[in-house]
Parts: structure tokens; sequence; C-alpha cells
């Protein structure tokens, strides 16, 4: 059997979500790395609570509770980073598989909060996604 050939537009919709698939895969790796930032602040909270003696000067050592804010800030500012990492890395993949048409425009909506690469790349999408025809590539074929 021989397939209808691409129309202009058929090509030019697979290669943005090629490329829309590719930099949230981009977007998704600096977002985790940027995420990892806080460990520092993470480990100071330890040092505080654990070895608070090497921290204060002389025998006055700064107080437990400064150490437990600096963790649990630090612990919530790390884990939010790598879930948005791992939400942006799943809509990449379902932008690559044509699949989950509305995780991968809630996903642009938020990645437009990742200032300025998501913005950017959030926008784009939103634009490729609202087209018709890419909306057709994303609806469910009987037998798959």
């Amino acid at each position: 059997m021989d397939t209808p050939p691409a129309s202009r537009s058929q090509i030019l919709d697979n290669e943005h979500l090629r490329l829309l698939s590719i930099f949230h895969y981009v977007l998704g790796g600096m977002t985790a790395f940027f995420a990892c930032i806080p460990i520092i602040h993470l480990v100071l909270g330890l040092v505080f609570i654990l070895a608070p003696a090497k921290i204060g000067p002389g025998n006055n050592p700064p107080p437990a509770f400064i150490g437990w804010f600096f963790v649990i800030f630090a612990s919530c500012f790390i884990l939010m980073g790598w879930t948005l990492a791992l939400l942006v890395l799943i809509a990449a993949r379902f932008l690559g598989r044509r699949a989950h048409y509305m995780y991968c425009f809630v996903i642009a909506c938020v990645a437009c909060l990742i200032v300025p690469l998501g913005t950017v790349l959030g926008v784009f999408t939103i634009l490729v996604l609202n087209r018709a025809s890419v909306k057709e590539q994303f609806t469910p074929r009987p037998g798959m």
C-alpha cells in the first residue's frame, strides 16, 4: 500500500514537534541541575544541627532552629525543582510520541514560570499545540 505523500504543513508540524520535544528534554535537564543549588543550604543546615560548635564563634553556637529552617526550606525547593523537571521530561516524551495532548498543553503553561527559557519554550509549545493539524496528530487512532 502506498501512503500519500506528506503535505508541507504535516512535515512542518512534525519538525516543530520534534524540536519541541528536544527542547523540553534540555529544559528538564537544566531545571533538574539548577534545582540542585539548594543542596548547599541543606548541607549548611545539617552542619548547624549536627555540629554547631564548628560554625559559631567561641562558645556561642547558632540555635538549632536556624539549621532546621535551612534543611526544611532547602529540601522543599529541591523536591519542587526535581518534580518540575520530571514533569517537563515526561512532557518531552509525550510530545515525541504525540500522546496526552492536554498534559503537554498544561505543562507548556507551567513551563512559562521557568523564566526566561521556559517562558519562550512554553509560549512556542502553546502556539504549536493550538494548530488544528497538530491536534489531529494527538487524537487516538483505532488499533493503537
